[in-house]
């Protein structure tokens, strides 16, 4: 029910809200001003009418009562008037009439107050606020009387009145007005960018949305937008251009072995098959190999979670390296007691494996590998004594499918996807893999964060 009730715009649901408010305060603030306006305008009008009586009272008590009374512009009517009804003193304005005398106090030295209509000489009827008191005299007793008009009270309670009632829905729909432009105003760069993110497809993430100049939130909305369209744009190139190259580098070992299963199975007689097999098999095993680094790959993208343990890198050297025991190249190992990292055994033997081979592929005549703790971190270097990568493209080799023209010119089978799976490993694990300065060849650093149980 609140959901029918409250609008769905972020135009009228902030109208509303601003609205509401307005409508609170102003509510309160004239309920306010209607509860003490009034009594305090004739509370101001009563103070005057009594100061002026007192004054004149301490005239009557002395006896010094001249016979005409001075008033002010805001005590028009003053009077003394005796106990058997005969005017002491009055001023020029004091009322014809008896009807003034009727109001008389209860209690001598009180002073009263009651709210009148007098006929001044000269002027309609007209309510008047008039006070008045008894006090003794050196005749006897008299009643000091004395009146101010409410015109003024009543035109501007009339003035409260017209302010309260009419200004109070005027002034709500000024705010309400205001406040639709206002945020209209400031959600129309919005309504622009949502325009021109539904003309974007996956086809064609080119486009970009419009930054307003304002430097608000809105524009940093927007520019956080072309932002993410930018690396979606990346995304979905690099998607692209991964699919093309994985087919490319998949068919060439199905290829391959096509070929030569149909040559053997055309010429059965004439085939070594103890050969055929044997190559036939090292197909199989590229194949395997490019599978399941795409399959690593797309977990590793997918941010797929793995079981991990403490894991000794020094130990995983050790045992890659007695795997390759016999080889042409040797390796000369340089290690540290002990490097614990927090990790997945599978990826880090994977990355380990793919720094060796790496180097095997590249180097002249020795591999070099150290394992040292420092500054809680474990860092694992691979170092060749090959050609070397050039500066420009030691951030290449780390794209998938890339293979420098030295490594194409080989032909020693790399399939373009170990080192940067390599250094996926190692961001997965909190750690780095980059290129460092050395000559002659290359040298790998593989920084990883030291596990401290």
């Amino acid at each position: 029910m609140a959901r029918r009730l409250f609008p769905r715009s972020i135009r009228a649901r902030l109208t509303t809200i601003a609205t509401l408010l307005a409508a609170v305060v102003l509510i309160g603030t004239s309920a306010l001003t209607l509860a003490t306006v009034p009594d305090n305008l004739q509370g101001v009008v009563h103070a005057r009418v009594e100061l002026a009586v007192r004054r004149v009272a301490g005239e009557v008590r002395t006896g010094r009562l001249p016979g005409v009374l001075r008033t002010t512009p805001r005590v028009q009517v003053l009077g003394v008037v005796a106990s058997s009804g005969k005017v002491l003193a009055s001023s020029s304005s004091f009322p014809g009439d008896t009807r003034i005398t009727t109001f008389r106090p209860r209690r001598l030295e009180t002073v009263e107050t009651r709210e009148m209509e007098l006929s001044r000489p000269g002027e309609p009827p007209a309510d008047h606020l008039v006070t008045a008191v008894a006090v003794r005299t050196p005749t006897g007793t008299a009643t000091v009387y004395g009146a101010s008009s409410l015109d003024d009270v009543g035109q501007a309670l009339r003035w409260i009145h017209l302010l309260v009632f009419l200004g109070t829905p005027l002034v709500l729909l000024i705010v309400a007005g205001a406040t639709w432009a206002a945020v209209r105003s400031a959600l129309r760069p919005v309504e622009r960018i949502r325009a021109e993110l539904a003309e974007i497809t996956g086809r064609d993430l080119s486009r970009r949305v419009p930054v307003p100049g304002t430097g608000d939130e809105i524009a940093d909305l927007a520019a956080t937008t072309n932002h993410t369209l930018h690396r979606l744009e990346r995304s979905a190139e690099t998607q692209r251009r991964f699919v093309a190259d994985a087919s490319h580098e998949l068919r060439s070992p199905v290829s391959a072995l096509r070929a030569q299963l149909e040559m053997a199975t055309t010429y059965p007689d004439e085939t070594d098959w103890p050969a055929t097999g044997a190559r036939a098999l090292a197909a199989a095993e590229r194949l395997t190999g490019i599978i399941d680094e795409l399959l690593m790959l797309a977990k590793l993208d997918a941010g797929a979670l793995t079981q991990r343990r403490v894991v000794d890198v020094c130990g995983l050297v050790e045992e890659q390296v007695r795997r390759r025991v016999g080889r042409e190249i040797p390796i000369y190992l340089h290690l540290c007691e002990r490097a614990p990292v927090l990790g997945s055994p599978l990826q880090l033997e994977r990355l380990l494996t793919n720094l060796l081979d790496n180097a095997d592929r590249h180097t002249a005549t020795r591999i070099d590998v150290d394992v040292v703790v420092k500054e809680e971190r474990v860092h694992v270097m691979v170092t060749d004594d090959g050609d070397g990568i050039p500066p420009q493209d030691r951030e290449l080799v780390f794209e998938r499918f890339t293979r420098l023209e030295a490594a194409r010119a080989k032909e020693k089978g790399g399939s373009g996807l170990g080192l940067p799976l390599s250094r996926e490993i190692a961001t997965a694990h909190g750690g780095t893999l980059t290129i460092a300065e050395h000559s002659p060849g290359a040298k790998f650093v593989a920084v990883l964060p030291l596990h401290r149980s």
